[in-house]
């Protein structure tokens, strides 16, 4: 085959791609093999490819064909989350364009209004991802709203219901007023705000005076139900029993005294609001309060309020602080900061609502969730995140999973016409149910609960039921084979910030329904930010479109560029210029290809200089290999990819086949040639899980394959290491790149063959001959006349000074790499004499520095005899 002389990635890239899902080698079912097993985290179905999406589906996807390499049935389930907020906001917003309001539709009009978006939308992400080269069983892409997924969720909130884990009740919960639902506390969002403090009088029932609260909520002011102050605060103590008025409307409330508030904040005395406030709340409770809910769904006043009724809360809060300014009750305005909470969803402010939900009680559930992180049973990556875990876990609380809204598993819940209810899957079930409580109802006098489940709810399941949909309620030995053979997952690949609202879930999920933890490794990635520390996203423009990038860089450079700076757990400092390096590198290893292939092949004698550079790249591949192993069990796969870049780019390219590379117009030997090709084909399995397309390209050409693939082949088997020979190859650059740089500075041309002395032997002679252009290498006692020396590590050699030499030159080098070394020495030696670094450091450590001390010893001597020479 003609070998292209670029290598371009676009053709070749849907080429590989459709030959590897036409040969079915995504496909998993199970056999006799060890699993590897990752399920995807399902983007929402309104979702398009972004780059923190790049980012966690490139990890997933070197895991997995990485896995495959060694063996393993590796498989790895899509799909995509029904995304119950932001699904319904996006078709709501469609709908309205095209003059339709949701309110005047049936739930079920308005469900297939839903659905045809899904059918329309929802794939779309998917098949960005194959774009990125995602390996993926695509067979078994699954939906949150599946059918089969779908009648699970249902089955979960019944047995917990029956458990006594789900409940019913009114609770203060979060509220979205531009969605209009609950949402837990988990999606609030808490950003520093710049705020008001309105300092407002209340006067006192009797006629006595006043006395002024604080709040930066004026609009609740007309919830207000008492005033509360501490009981130890002097300034208040004769006003606990009185009554005070509330501004505008004139209600008399109760003044109160809790140690819950706190005397140093604003006037020290405190609205109680129970409908608007958690805290209020927990205070009307107590209290035994009136509860009065001025704030309707959708933020506007409510009746309730008497005034501004119809009004949006934020217009309310300026119309109603000029009318108590206008009534002589406004004291005075601070400028503050406080945080507000935001919904996560929408961004819309939250407001504290009192609302009839439906809850799951988590400590149950929590307990063992939390045991097994702590021991160890899954482990996160970096570790730093079990503390957060562990908080969350141990402050747990329950879960409002009760969302208004119609896009999503609808709750299993039926009503009598007294408000009573039965839990139940269906309408006939429900009647029986009530017929348990006494009540002989018909099919219409039940009605269904409108809500919905929380999205959450459904996809805490997912690594259960992307298996075995039915297995709810059975025991494991009635699992179906997929769940028995995949389950536990190996690794789920996420973001920090939902390890509380999937991860620790599913975690409770697995253990409560499968007896097992659904995965055993859980990789956290960080955030993927701009060059000024930014969070891309579209509203700030500094997100690149992924798939642009795709088309401009290749898939294998921008794979390459997401992973070479992107450590677990930190945010990634995305620069387009990483894609560019990424693609420089598919070009290094296609030109390397090129060189291989263009060399003519002779049955002519091995070269010495290629015999030792064949024996060295083999023991160094054997170490590189162990090196990228251990990183890749510490989930280091950053490094474990710079590990490689250099491997490949500086150590293959820039120094094996340079030493091995036949003079010009000259053949190479078919031992050399092999080995070559031989390690070739390693750097190709070993980088594969990387950089997929241009190694499956390279792979094809450098040998006949006989419908072979590189996708399907097995990870390399790391030969013998030779420690001390790796060691002496690393001294063998250093001169070589010590020579050159000698050459450099005195006007040398490379092309001029020089004598080398030296006081010892060289390690690595013929190569160091090849590469440094050295003709030949003479062992001498002492430095020879017309001569300099250049000392490296401890050794010591001599090249001739050469016509533009200049002796001071030279002196003042030699005196400050003396000066240099003497300085090193001391800070040794300091570190040294320091007993407690001595006893409490590993020896190892230790020992590190006492041979840095020893060098730096012998490279003194070696300076001051050289200035002492000159």
């Amino acid at each position: 085959m003609e070998i292209p002389k670029q290598y371009s990635p676009a053709n070749i890239e849907n080429k590989w791609y459709q030959t590897w899902m036409e040969k079915g080698f995504f496909r998993s079912t199970p056999d006799h093999r060890e699993p590897f097993t990752v399920v995807i985290p399902p983007p929402n179905v309104t979702g398009v490819l972004h780059m923190g999406h790049m980012l966690n589906n490139t990890i997933q996807d070197v895991l997995i064909r990485r896995a495959r390499l060694q063996g393993k049935n590796a498989c790895w389930v899509p799909g995509t989350d029904h995304a119950s907020i932001a699904t319904e906001a996006k078709v709501v917003n469609k709908l309205r364009e095209q003059g339709i309001e949701k309110n005047s539709l049936s739930r079920e009009q308005f469900l297939n209004h839903a659905w045809e978006w899904k059918e329309k939308h929802g794939g779309i992400i998917l098949e960005q991802l194959k774009k990125l080269g995602a390996s993926c069983d695509w067979e078994r892409t699954k939906f949150t709203m599946d059918a089969d997924l779908s009648r699970s969720v249902i089955k979960v909130f019944i047995d917990l219901y029956r458990k006594g884990l789900v409940y019913r009740g009114v609770r203060m919960v979060n509220w979205d007023p531009k969605a209009q639902t609950a949402v837990s506390d988990e999606e609030v969002i808490y950003r520093e705000t710049p705020s008001k403090l309105y300092h407002v009088h209340y006067r006192l029932a009797d006629g006595s005076g006043h006395i002024t609260i604080a709040t930066t909520r004026p609009e609740t002011i007309l919830g207000d139900t008492a005033i509360c102050v501490h009981p130890n605060d002097e300034r208040y103590t004769s006003l606990v029993g009185k009554k005070a008025l509330v501004p505008l409307i004139n209600r008399e409330v109760p003044i109160i005294a809790d140690e819950y508030v706190d005397l140093t904040f604003g006037s020290g005395a405190l609205k109680v609001t129970p409908a608007h406030d958690v805290n209020d709340y927990q205070l009307g409770q107590k209290y035994q309060l009136p509860s009065i809910d001025v704030i309707a769904a959708d933020g506007t006043m409510s009746e309730a309020a008497q005034l501004y009724v119809g009004v949006d809360r934020f217009e309310t809060r300026k119309r109603i602080i000029a009318d108590i300014e206008a009534a002589g009750q406004l004291a005075k305005v601070e400028e503050i900061k406080n945080n507000v909470g935001y919904s996560e969803r929408t961004d819309a402010v939250i407001e504290p609502r009192l609302s009839m939900q439906w809850f799951v009680r988590m400590e149950v559930l929590a307990k063992p969730a939390l045991e097994v992180v702590r021991e160890g049973k899954v482990k996160l990556h970096p570790a730093k995140f079990f503390n957060t875990y562990k908080y969350w876990m141990e402050n747990v609380k329950d879960w409002c999973i009760s969302r208004q809204l119609w896009w999503g598993q609808r709750i299993p819940a039926w009503y009598a016409p007294d408000g009573t209810f039965a839990v139940a899957e269906t309408q006939a079930e429900a009647l029986v149910e009530f017929e348990k409580q006494g009540k002989i109802l018909s099919a219409t006098e039940i009605r269904q609960d409108e809500d919905v489940v929380d999205t959450w709810f459904s996809s805490w399941l997912w690594p259960i039921t992307v298996f075995d949909a039915d297995a709810i309620g059975k025991s494991p030995a009635e699992f179906n084979a997929d769940l028995k053979y995949y389950y536990p997952t190996n690794d789920l690949v996420t973001a920090p910030e939902i390890l509380f609202f999937w991860v620790a879930r599913m975690i409770m999920a697995g253990m409560e329904y499968c007896g097992d933890i659904p995965f055993s490794n859980v990789y956290l990635t960080g955030i993927v930010r701009d060059k000024l520390g930014r969070k891309m996203s579209k509203s700030l423009g500094n997100s690149p479109d992924p798939i642009d990038l795709i088309e401009k860089y290749g898939a294998d450079g921008v794979r390459m560029g997401m992973l070479l700076t992107s450590p677990a757990g930190n945010d990634l400092p995305f620069d387009e210029s990483m894609c560019e390096q990424g693609r420089n590198f598919s070009n290094k290893v296609w030109n390397a290809f090129r060189l291989v292939k263009g060399w003519e092949v002779s049955d002519s004698e091995q070269p010495e200089a290629a015999r030792e550079a064949v024996a060295w790249f083999g023991s160094h591949l054997a170490a590189t290999m162990a090196e990228v192993d251990d990183l890749f069990s510490k989930y280091r796969i950053s490094e474990a990819l710079m590990t490689l870049y250099k491997l490949t780019w500086d150590d293959f390219c820039a120094w094996y086949l340079e030493a091995v590379k036949p003079g010009f117009q000259q053949s190479i030997d078919r031992k050399t040639y092999t080995a070559t090709v031989a390690y070739f084909e390693d750097l190709l399995r070993l980088l594969h899980p990387f950089v997929p397309f241009i190694t499956e390209e390279i792979w094809h050409y450098l040998a006949e394959r006989n419908n072979a693939f590189l996708i399907v082949d097995r990870m390399p088997q790391a030969g013998t290491v030779n420690e001390a020979g790796n060691k002496d190859f690393e001294l063998c650059r250093e001169l070589i790149a010590a020579i050159r740089t000698y050459r450099a500075e005195r006007g040398m041309s490379p092309k001029e063959a020089l004598t080398l002395y030296s006081k010892v032997d060289l390690p690595f002679e013929a190569v160091l001959r090849k590469l440094a252009n050295i003709d030949d290498i003479t062992t001498v006692q002492e430095k020879p006349q017309g001569t300099v020396a250049l000392v490296l590590r401890t050794v010591e050699i001599f090249l001739p000074m050469g016509e533009s030499s200049d002796p001071e030159a030279e002196r003042e080098k030699l005196q400050k790499e003396l000066e240099y070394t003497e300085g090193f020495l001391a800070s040794v030696e300091k570190k040294l004499s320091n007993e407690r670094f001595v006893s409490n450091a590993k020896p190892e450590v230790v020992e590190i520095e006492r041979k840095k001390q020893q060098d730096a010893q012998q490279r003194i001597k070696a300076l001051k005899e050289q200035l002492g020479s000159l």
